[in-house]
Parts: C-alpha cells; sequence; structure tokens
C-alpha cells in the first residue's frame, strides 16, 4: 500500500501543527506510514490541484463553517473531508484523530 497523505486546515495552519505531530506519533506507536501535514484553508486549492495531491483533508474545527465550500472542493478530487471532533481537538488526541482519518479513508475506498 502506497504512502497516504493526510492534510489538516485551518486558519493559518499554526494550531494544527502540532496536532500533526501528535498524529505522527501514533502512527510511528502503530508501525503506520503516513504523510501528515497541516496548511491554512487559503491553501487547499493549491494543495489539491499538486500531484500527488492529499487523500484525505480534515478541518480544525475553528474552520467547521467553511465545511460546504471545501467539501465541494474535495468532493471534485474525489477524497473524503471532514471536521476534526472538537474535543479530539482541544486534547490534541493525534491518536483519535488518526483513527478518524483511517475511518474516513477506509469508507472512501470501499
Amino acid at each position: 500500500m502506497s504512502e497516504k497523505i493526510i492534510m489538516l486546515a485551518c486558519s493559518a495552519g499554526m494550531s494544527t501543527s502540532l496536532l500533526v505531530s501528535k498524529m505522527q506519533t501514533a502512527a510511528q506507536k502503530q508501525e503506520k506510514e503516513y504523510k501528515i501535514f497541516a496548511t491554512s484553508t487559503a491553501d487547499v486549492d493549491n494543495q489539491l490541484s499538486k500531484t500527488p495531491h492529499p487523500d484525505i483533508l480534515l478541518l480544525g474545527p475553528q474552520v467547521a463553517y467553511m465545511k460546504d465550500d471545501i467539501k465541494k472542493k474535495t468532493d471534485k478530487a474525489g477524497i473524503p473531508m471532514d471536521v476534526i471532533n472538537m474535543q479530539d481537538y482541544g486534547m490534541m488526541n493525534g491518536e483519535n484523530v488518526l483513527a478518524t482519518a483511517e475511518k474516513l479513508l477506509n469508507n472512501h475506498t470501499n
């Protein structure tokens, strides 16, 4: 299986950077390889047009109001997206957010 790319997006890409680190730690403990990165919502179009583009996009809860607009873009790109659970985000629970990403990826490919 090729490495999956998980993109997290928030207002500036800053607050999700710590969560990326926690998710990478969780993935390493589970001996899974993912490319996980954070970016700003303003950079989503650019990231979706890249090759390879992300396999999934998770939005920070502080930008949940953008979900409908961004979902149109991810649907067009053929990738799943959702908003990160606010409690998992607030607690910086990398394991839970990684599990959410994996569930979305699995549901999308099945």
